[in-house]
């Protein structure tokens, strides 16, 4: 196992160390359930000690009492200022799950380039629709609205969450209708199509990496490529997984610091660090 997936591995595993809560079907509610994890992390997995910051965002938005999170804000954006995406590819227990499945021995996709760049855009209508405005503009008379993305997309919350709590709790069992079984049939397409794509709940649908996306040129970790070591032999860009031009935008919205590239390099001229000048091919620009 590498070193990323190490860290991943562990990451998941310490978010979600609450082992009584798989023995007993329950979920954690204590006071650390009150701090936000980085990467999409259900709130009901029975294991899980922190709160996923998209579920915490649609239940403080469905509130009239509060409107808006400044604590969940804050911490997006502070996660995002520090490394961008890098917490999908470093920190996200459901972007371990994607790429452990990818490593089932079958024949992978690789998406066409006019398909990628319609379907990236998809992940920010979600984020916009169902994890802004929704729960913002549809309270009830009661002050509440319904958490729209995790209710009717997040596969991550039916396998972690849903699954886990069925499998431990008869009286549950008998409750599922309809909407669990429209999640699980996301669950199961995302889950096929992991098998072939890379990581494509994270390229297409997830809200999450949509907003990290917003930071990636602006973060204080990024990549940066020294021209005077680049020789443009393209093997960069062909052992990304995430189909993107590093050569030219190395620090694109869709690069979750997998670190692939850098590997690939031949001459050593893609790193990962915390100055302040980005080089890219052929000149040298100011960041932000």
């Amino acid at each position: 196992m590498d070193k990323r997936k190490t860290v991943q591995a562990l990451f998941a595993f310490t978010t979600n160390a609450h082992v009584q809560g798989f023995l007993k079907g329950k979920i954690y509610r204590g006071k650390l359930k009150n701090v936000c994890v980085p990467g999409l992390n259900c709130y009901s997995c029975p294991g899980a000690l922190g709160a996923c910051p998209i579920g915490a965002m649609q239940a403080v938005e469905g509130s009239t009492k509060y409107g808006i999170s400044m604590y969940v804000l804050g911490f997006l954006v502070f996660a995002g200022l520090l490394a961008g995406r890098f917490v999908c590819g470093w920190l996200c227990p459901f972007g371990l799950v994607q790429e452990l499945l990818h490593k089932i021995p079958l024949r992978k996709i690789r998406m066409p380039k006019k398909v990628n760049s319609i379907l990236k855009w998809v992940k920010y209508f979600i984020l916009l629709i169902f994890v802004i405005l929704l729960p913002i503009l549809t309270v009830d008379s009661f002050g509440l609205s319904t958490p729209y993305f995790c209710k009717y997309i997040c596969p991550a919350g039916t396998l972690e969450g849903g699954l886990p709590l069925l499998l431990l709790n008869k009286s549950l069992r008998t409750a599922v209708g309809f909407l669990f079984s429209w999640k699980l049939l996301i669950l199961i397409l995302v889950i096929a199509a992991s098998i072939v794509i890379f990581r494509p709940f994270c390229r297409y649908l997830c809200p999450l990496g949509a907003f990290y996306s917003f930071f990636n040129s602006v973060s204080l970790y990024r990549y940066q490529i020294d021209s005077s070591k680049c020789i443009k032999c393209g093997k960069c860009s062909g052992s990304c997984k995430m189909d993107i031009d590093v050569c030219k935008k190395p620090n694109s919205p869709e690069c979750i610091r997998c670190g692939a590239c850098v590997r690939a390099c031949p001459t050593g001229a893609i790193s990962g660090t915390l100055k302040k000048k980005e080089k890219a091919c052929g000149k040298i620009t100011e960041s932000p």
